[in-house]
């Protein structure tokens, strides 16, 4: 038996079919306008041989910040892991503005048992500092298991914790100290309506100071650290590029890693 549609049922398919086909071109040109205005948020990784580990833009500004203070006070590689373990399981390394009842900061410090007044314990230069001065008290640290050491500095009610960070805390240590190269990439949206800010090097040089003292580049290393944490900070001070021993991080979101070029020198960091 043949089934017979009549004209009326034909023309609504048709109808059907060419609205269907109309609709879908329309959205396909409307992604297509509207992909490029798809910019992802500002971001950072750290890739070392020990592994890779992705922060956004605070993070890695409070893991280099911590880095250049461990520098300052001329602490080895291993009291920073002890702090960026700290940090994490306080913090996942955010400046909290709150926390376990007056506890705040990168460290989850608390006024009432002394580290500062909360404004002081939010500055993380000078709560480093603090964790830090407390830390190179505990007798033996540098050989104590990581939870120890951490929990003799901060009393925690688990301080068993602190444990589970320690291998992510020494990738981070490994990018942020300058002892792995090139190890701290980060991005940041440029400016779109209106001009791109002009960098602020003046104003990041005399920051990094008060984490690092001298901005003096003694030693590669030590120019890694300045490289890093300048990267790190790039998006707060607007900096669309650091030079250092001939090779060059740009504000490029095309590329996941520093290019070879720049000064081939090891005695300044170029900030621009």
């Amino acid at each position: 038996m043949r089934l017979r549609f009549s004209r009326g049922v034909i023309t609504i398919a048709i109808i059907v079919v060419v609205l269907a086909v109309g609709i879908s071109v329309g959205l396909f040109h409307l992604l297509k306008r509207a992909k490029p205005m798809v910019v992802p948020e500002a971001y950072c990784t750290v890739r070392t041989p020990l592994g890779a580990r992705d922060l956004d833009p605070e993070q890695a500004e409070i893991s280099a910040t911590i880095a250049a203070v461990a520098a300052r006070r001329r602490l080895p590689e291993r009291a920073v892991v002890i702090a960026y373990a700290t940090a994490l399981q306080e913090s996942k390394i955010y400046n909290l503005p709150g926390g376990d009842r007056d506890s705040v900061g990168v460290f989850q410090q608390r006024e009432s048992q002394g580290w500062g007044t909360k404004k002081q314990i939010m500055d993380p230069v000078y709560a480093t500092n603090k964790f830090f001065a407390a830390l190179v008290k505990v007798k033996n640290y540098r050989k104590l298991p990581l939870a120890e050491a951490a929990q003799a500095v901060q009393r925690s009610a688990g301080g068993y914790a602190y444990a589970q960070h320690e291998e992510e805390a020494k990738i981070l240590a490994a990018a942020f100290t300058g002892r792995v190269p090139k190890a701290v990439h980060c991005w940041y949206p440029p400016g779109k309506k209106t001009p791109a800010p002009q960098p602020r090097t003046a104003e990041a040089r005399k920051q990094l100071a008060r984490a690092l003292g001298s901005t003096a580049v003694t030693s590669e290393r030590r120019g890694w650290l300045i490289a890093a944490w300048s990267v790190a900070h790039a998006q707060t001070y607007a900096l669309r590029q650091v030079g250092y021993a001939g090779a060059t991080w740009k504000n490029d979101m095309t590329l996941e890693e520093w290019q070879t070029g720049g000064k081939a020198g090891t005695t300044q960091v170029d900030l621009s």
